[in-house]
């Protein structure tokens, strides 16, 4: 069962609904899914070089809320990851929009979330910098989910953090000891504050009256990082929902499978057909937003310090954690008349080359 069959099937009942809620950011992605491997103005030809067989398929949209695409993306981004990995402890560190605040989310979604990164960020580094035990230039990647695993309405923050800073004076790499890298109570409390003031006094946001006193940041443990890497990978360019978790679509209602965080048992979940369908779309991220960021020693800008770290810790011994690169999934197509693999031979648009087109 697929997510794009369910869209169009159910496509007038959800804008007759919906009509009043559905951003423009939404109808740019449903034309997209909607056209996904169907537009024919644009196709890639292909020839069988043993029986000299031709054909053309309709591309894919491309879109990062499209589950049938993005793969190849999310497995460059894995790899381009692991290549930043250093042989210390990571942890993840979560933020988490608190529930009074998610409806001014929704409706100013670009703001919000551009406020959370920042403000977030700026948390992680003056706590190193304040800690005792770093004190440094620290690195870590975070990263947007606007879902909760049953794909409510959830936006929280996840950033991967190495626990080791660099000392720019000394030219010295200070790893953090135990398993203990900065107390999640006091997180919570210094992200109130300061993203309580952001909204207020730099983006004049009017606030709820009910704001809960109490906010939730978690700190873990996580190993040598590539476990939290994938699971971040997971829901970052191909939706919020593979097609594999869509169990059924009976009578108008929709079942689908996931993973409940607290008995760490797959469970199913059922809603009619056009529930379903704002559940999922609900989380398509405004045009140009970026929901994945690197910061400090892990952004572009510091590549050659990096390596740098790196070579130290290569020359004191130290035992990098080679993962295993993720394959790119190759665009191979058997030919329907003798089943041999087929020559990709370019882009052609209107049935004519392009000056893109590719030849081999």
């Amino acid at each position: 069962m697929k997510f794009i069959d369910i869209l169009r099937d159910h496509l007038d009942a959800f804008n007759q609904t919906y009509e009043q809620q559905i951003t423009t950011a939404m109808r740019q992605a449903i034309y997209s899914m909607l056209s996904c491997r169907t537009n024919t103005e644009r196709t890639s030809h292909w020839v069988c070089q043993s029986c000299t067989h031709t054909t053309d398929y309709p591309l894919s949209c491309g879109h990062r809320s499209c589950p049938q695409c993005q793969h190849n993306t999310t497995i460059d981004w894995l790899n381009k990851q692991q290549a930043k990995l250093l042989p210390a402890e990571y942890y993840m560190v979560t933020f988490t929009l608190p529930f009074e605040l998610r409806v001014i989310a929704k409706h100013q979604p670009e703001l919000i979330y551009q406020a959370m990164f920042s403000v977030a960020a700026s948390v992680l580094k003056d706590f190193a910098h304040n800690s005792k035990s770093l004190g440094g230039e620290i690195g870590f990647t975070g990263v947007l989910h606007t879902h909760s695993r049953r794909r409510d309405y959830h936006p929280h923050l996840h950033f991967i953090i190495p626990a080791g800073s660099f000392n720019k004076d000394k030219r010295q790499w200070r790893k953090s000891k135990g398993k203990y890298l900065f107390n999640a109570f006091n997180l919570a409390t210094v992200w109130r504050a300061r993203l309580l003031e952001c909204l207020t006094k730099k983006l004049d946001i009017t606030l709820p009256a009910a704001i809960p006193k109490k906010w939730v940041v978690d700190c873990q443990h996580v190993g040598k990082g590539l476990p939290a890497l994938k699971y971040l990978s997971r829901y970052l360019y191909r939706g919020v929902l593979p097609d594999k978790n869509i169990i059924s679509n009976i009578d108008g209602h929709v079942s689908f499978e996931y993973l409940d965080s607290q008995t760490q048992t797959n469970k199913v979940r059922t809603l009619p057909a056009i529930e379903f369908l704002w559940l999922v779309l609900q989380h398509v991220l405004p045009k140009g937003l970026r929901r994945v960021r690197d910061y400090g020693l892990l952004s572009g800008n510091f590549r050659k310090l990096r390596q740098q770290i790196q070579l130290m810790f290569a020359v004191a011994g130290a035992v990098f954690l080679l993962a295993e690169e993720a394959k790119r999934i190759a665009a191979i197509r058997p030919c329907p008349c003798c089943q041999q693999p087929m020559t990709f031979m370019g882009i052609y648009l209107n049935r004519r080359p392009t000056s893109l087109a590719v030849t081999t």
